[in-house]
């Protein structure tokens, strides 16, 4: 069977059960201490959303046997999708009835067309409401066609609406990054009801990605107020996923602010955080373990006390004494090594190990304290990039190294990125090849003439969230394949070692992928049995907030699984690098290869980047960061240098930051 998601467990390569999952009351109350919201861990996200259905199962049930209606208050983020799908299962395969469920919708976008398709009724038909036996009788939503001088009394309404069913009974809800519950923003009041709300732009991009049209979202929404969620006899809050993990540590453990209007459930009997390893990864339990329980001390969890430390104390590493770990609530260390001077020397060359300008192993060296093998050499390299850019964005300088030391480097672009050009850019080249044709061509072919005609047509009429014609997506594509060869043959890589894998995931057209399925994985497959590589390199940068980073990560650490199961041979001399682009940085704590750059390397690198033209100002996608991705790049490979040279070690002008994965 093949395993479609080895991305979310790779958290677990570095958290002790104990944090996340402790054996008695005792050992949960330590743990939590910092937490102002009971909040359950859980390894996988399916886990989650299995318990949080259970739940709503078992109330649904006992609901039914005492003749009453259950009521139900739903968001539609993506958060809540396995959460749905587990109850549309229940419902296949386990007979769970929803005859006696009511639903109300807990956000609707205003203003809208009555024919719209984006509305979050229908996300919330199309992911749960058309795959069960619930009465459309008893489904309610806020009204988004009204008029606005209607709004006011459209939410009266519907507030009375609730109270007629006796109050919503379980309220299931996901977390905006910005801290929102349902569409109340920052600065939205503890007593605020269902009202009319201006989305914040951040809060808009989410929504644009978690729905399946291209329709554009609205400005606005009707929301169901603070009050009116905390009036719920139980609430769920959910998260999956890195790009959520500041954000939950802020609500769980933060003070109450309307700044953060999630930390009003903190005022609530009883509301539950239910969440994976990675949304986790904030939490003081996860990251700083030593403040709330005795630890196991393994060498990485030592390491990350002693980074912590030196920031605590503005101190680098071989400067911290006695004192500094006693003050700090880290005596436990000063009994396993004896003195501070021996933890830190410990640690101190620990780092200095994962430092490296021979990515690829150095040939005819010790490699007993090296992050790579000395042998065999040279290497054979596969780095796979989600997008036509990733490569040099996030390893660039890295690839170069490999390149100039003579491995044997494969370049695989998971995707076409083709939804990542501008319009300008088609329209750009199209004239190009319309003038080009009519120089060359003496007007004997009008194929291209009448295909220009056609495409600036489109344009004209194009409004914001059509979807792009097939010939479009094509040139867009394109585009983006001449971009990566030319940075691929500025870095000295062969044109036949540039592969464009074209997954079919990515291919819909829109921001919201299809699913990932055995197709996918079977053209990784293919090229890494082809190959037969000594290292691959991997996107580790899950908090893509598009999650096309994840799911490429996916489809190639499924392949691995596929050939670590068949025993191939080749894996037993391979080993998976996973970087991180231009959205995070790995902690320095895990670390385990630092690849250094000069100013002339970085500037190589920058000169790569710049090679993908269309991805820079007018790339449609540069999220809420104002920088362009080489400036991010830059920013991000320069403040790992600091890192490393306020702990004390080498002063560089920038690194490169890999973890090793080790298939489970």
């Amino acid at each position: 069977m093949v395993k479609l998601n080895l991305s979310s467990q790779i958290v677990l390569n570095k958290v002790p059960e104990e944090f996340y999952h402790p054996k008695t009351a005792v050992e949960l109350s330590e743990l939590t201490r910092c937490e102002k919201l009971p909040t359950t861990i859980f390894p996988k996200t399916e886990e989650g959303a299995l318990s949080i259905a259970t739940t709503i199962a078992n109330a649904i049930r006992q609901k039914q046997q005492s003749g009453q209606y259950c009521v139900l208050g739903l968001g539609t983020g993506s958060s809540l999708t396995p959460v749905f799908n587990e109850l549309i299962r229940l419902h296949k395969e386990e007979k769970l009835s929803f005859s006696n469920v009511v639903v109300f919708n807990a956000y609707e976008y205003f203003p809208l067309q009555p024919s719209a398709k984006n509305s979050t009724l229908n996300q919330l038909k199309e992911r749960l409401l058309n795959h069960i036996d619930i009465n459309p009788q008893n489904v309610f939503t806020l009204e988004g066609t009204v008029p606005q001088d209607r709004v006011q009394e459209s939410c009266r309404l519907y507030e009375q609406r609730i109270q007629s069913f006796g109050g919503i009974d379980i309220m299931l809800l996901g977390i905006g990054r910005i801290g929102n519950i349902a569409i109340n923003e920052p600065g939205s009041s503890l007593t605020s009801s269902s009202r009319l709300i201006l989305i914040d732009s951040l809060t808009r991009e989410e929504m644009s990605m978690s729905q399946s049209t291209n329709e554009t979202v609205p400005p606005c929404a009707v929301t169901m107020g603070i009050s009116t969620i905390l009036k719920a006899r139980q609430i769920f809050l959910t998260a999956w996923g890195e790009e959520k993990a500041a954000i939950i540590q802020k609500c769980v453990e933060g003070s109450i602010s309307d700044a953060i209007p999630a930390t009003f459930l903190q005022t609530h009997n009883d509301a539950h955080v239910m969440i994976d390893l990675a949304a986790a990864g904030r939490l003081t339990r996860i990251v700083h373990p030593w403040l709330v329980t005795s630890c196991k001390w393994t060498d990485k969890l030592t390491r990350a006390a002693l980074v912590w430390l030196c920031e605590v104390t503005g101190k680098p590493i071989l400067k911290l004494t006695n004192k500094d770990y006693n003050e700090n609530g880290l005596s436990e260390l000063l009994t396993i090594y004896g003195s501070a001077y021996n933890a830190n020397i410990k640690i101190f060359n620990d780092l200095q190990h994962t430092i490296t300008g021979w990515p690829g192993g150095k040939p005819n060296a010790d490699d007993t304290y090296r992050p790579e093998r000395a042998t065999p050499f040279p290497k054979r390299v596969i780095v796979f990039s989600p997008h036509p850019d990733d490569d040099v964005i996030s390893m660039g300088g890295t690839i170069r190294r490999l390149v100039e030391q003579g491995h044997d480097v494969h370049i695989a672009y998971e995707t076409s990125g083709n939804i990542a050009v501008g319009d300008e850019e088609v329209t750009r080249f199209m004239h190009f090849i319309n003038g080009f044709n009519q120089i060359f061509d003496g007007n004997k072919d009008e194929v291209i003439k009448n295909k220009y005609k056609e495409i600036k047509e489109f344009f004209k009429k194009k409004k914001d969230g059509d979807t792009d014609t097939r010939d479009i997506l094509t040139i867009k594509g394109l585009i983006r394949r001449g971009e990566a060869r030319t940075a691929c043959t500025y870095n000295n890589i062969p044109l036949d070692h540039v592969h464009f894998l074209d997954l079919p995931f990515y291919e819909s057209g829109t921001i919201e992928k299809l699913p990932m399925t055995e197709k996918d994985v079977d053209i990784v497959r293919k090229l890494i049995t082809e190959v037969k590589p000594h290292q691959i390199y991997v996107a580790g940068d899950l908090a893509d907030p598009h999650g096309t980073h994840r799911k490429c990560t996916d489809a190639v650490l499924a392949a691995i699984d596929l050939e670590k199961e068949a025993k191939a041979e080749w894996l037993k001399d391979c080993r998976i690098w996973m970087y991180r682009g231009a959205w995070a940085e790995w902690e320095i704590e895990n670390i385990e290869m630092c690849v250094p750059m000069s100013p002339e390397e970085l500037r190589g690198k920058r000169n790569s980047i710049l090679k993908h033209q269309s991805q820079m100002e007018s790339a449609p996608f540069l999220g809420n960061d104002e920088r362009l991705f080489w400036q991010r790049s830059e920013d991000r490979n320069r403040n790992t240098a600091k890192i490393y040279d306020n702990l004390g070690l080498a002063c560089y002008e920038a690194m490169e930051a890999f973890v090793e994965y080790k298939p489970l």
